[in-house]
């Protein structure tokens, strides 16, 4: 495994199991599987609603729980110091755990700024270990970043071979800000799997176009945190660490930039209405 050190001097895998999308029924056998395999990062959300899941799987698994880098996101209903604050406790009471790893913003809307200060507040009380944000644009995360007194530490965002977010990860760069990536297979939306020049270069590897992507994205610099409920994809998604891209490989994937996003594009008005829909009406979707 390879670490990032964050702006704090936490050290954080570059891979991780993510649980978005897996429902609360399945999510403690996933996470069980996935630390059996050898994960030892897991990120859920509140408003995934299976930390409690999340929670049984890493008590389960028997491991010292400084072995497990656990993060989750304080939801956009929860916002604001006094709400966030008290999600926080609801947070670690589910997750049974008497600290989270990595607290993130999910989402740059309502008071955000509430939420930091609850989320600077946690920090301090040795409640979380580091903080930061999600899908924060550029002026968002600027502007974050000049007006608190912790700077953000992670902002993890949509980020794929289609989406590589190139210019947000300058910004994140010169803020010390690690990008970290959701969804760094796009779903499989645009035919990633099938993507010419991503079978073509696994082949030379013996390595699925799943593997070039991660490997792609983390001898970038970023992050990853892949999904699946299938334990025998959960073990090829970790076995990234026995091959490099050389430079030819890594300028062919970059040439796959779309330069726009594939799932969530929270500058669109109706994907504001969509996430508010949400806020009324719980169903796992793309947040």
């Amino acid at each position: 495994m390879e670490y990032v050190t964050l702006n704090n001097g936490v050290q954080m895998p570059m891979l991780g199991y993510g649980v978005y999308q897996v429902d609360p029924a399945e999510c403690e056998r996933c996470v069980s599987d996935a630390i059996a395999v050898g994960y030892r990062s897991i990120d859920t959300a509140q408003a995934y609603h299976n930390e409690e899941g999340v929670g049984r799987a890493i008590k389960g698994s028997g491991l010292p729980r400084e072995d497990i880098f656990l993060t989750t996101k304080v939801w956009v209903s929860n916002a604001g110091q006094e709400k966030a604050r008290a999600s926080i406790e609801e947070s670690l009471r589910k997750l049974q755990t008497d600290y989270i790893d990595l607290l993130l913003i999910h989402q740059p809307f309502n008071d955000y700024y509430g939420t930091w200060r609850a989320m600077e507040e946690a920090y301090k009380a040795g409640k979380v270990r580091a903080i930061g944000v999600s899908n924060f644009f550029p002026d968002r995360l600027v502007d974050l970043c000049q007006f608190v007194e912790i700077r953000p530490m992670v902002n993890q965002v949509e980020t794929h071979a289609l989406y590589q977010q190139k210019a947000a990860h300058a910004i994140m760069e010169k803020y010390g800000v690690v990008h970290e990536s959701w969804g760094p297979f796009a779903e499989g939306r645009k035919d990633l799997f099938q993507n010419p020049v991503l079978t073509g270069i696994g082949g030379k590897y013996g390595k699925s176009a799943a593997q070039v992507v991660l490997r792609f994205l983390i001898q970038s610099g970023v992050v990853v945190i892949p999904k699946s409920t299938h334990r025998e994809r959960m073990e090829e998604n970790l076995a990234i660490w026995d091959f490099a891209l050389d430079n030819g490989d890594m300028e062919r994937i970059a040439g796959l930039d779309k330069g726009c996003p594939s799932m969530l594009d929270c500058s669109r008005p109706s994907e504001i209405d969509r996430l508010y829909d949400y806020l009324n009406h719980p169903v796992l979707t793309t947040l």
